[in-house]
């Protein structure tokens, strides 16, 4: 896997109700299989869709591998039956609005473009977009340019904070990816 610190490899977002429930089982398992749990989400009338995205450390995701995971998911879920009714599973990769979920996200995509949505304001913000600038002492770093035209600033968010933060997708992202893409 990796060679950072388990505390940068924790996720510090969590899921609630149902989708936290579903999280908690979903992790051992993908882990099993080589994979990290970036999110769980819920959707459609009354929760009727589950979608699970992992990634494959250090690799791309195959739809072989979504397969994979979603015939070992689906027996621990039936097993444990956390949602009453009927559902559907979506397994995915994370793709290029790619949520940063662990603190060593912020040193994967170092130099790319991300929004961080706070729980709340700091200085009277709660939204950023900047560039990844990594991660230190229990923050995210993100170079900010809060004016336009202005000096462009190295800020620290706390992980405790993060609502929510993701890359932001671009044309040049977009290009990087599908050469990566094609060369595996």
């Amino acid at each position: 896997m990796s060679n950072l610190t388990p505390s940068l490899e924790r996720r510090f977002t969590r899921e609630t109700g149902q989708a936290r429930a579903i999280a908690d089982l979903a992790e051992p398992v993908l882990e099993q299989l080589g994979f990290r749990l970036v999110r769980v989400k819920m959707s459609g009338e009354g929760g009727s869709t589950v979608q699970v995205m992992a990634e494959r450390p250090g690799d791309h995701m195959t739809v072989d591998d979504c397969a994979a995971i979603s015939r070992e998911l689906s027996q621990v879920l039936d097993a444990h039956d956390p949602l009453p009714g009927a559902y559907n599973l979506e397994v995915s990769s994370p793709g290029l609005d790619r949520p940063l979920v662990r603190p060593s996200d912020f040193e994967t995509f170092l130099g790319q473009e991300a929004k961080v949505e706070l729980s709340e304001a700091i200085d009277g913000r709660k939204r950023f977009r900047g560039v990844v600038d990594g991660a230190e002492e229990g923050e995210a770093r993100l170079i900010v340019q809060f004016e336009k035209g202005g000096e462009a600033q190295v800020i620290g968010l706390p992980f405790s904070m993060i609502e929510e933060a993701k890359l932001v997708s671009d044309k040049d992202s977009l290009r990087d990816d599908l050469s990566r893409s094609k060369a595996h």
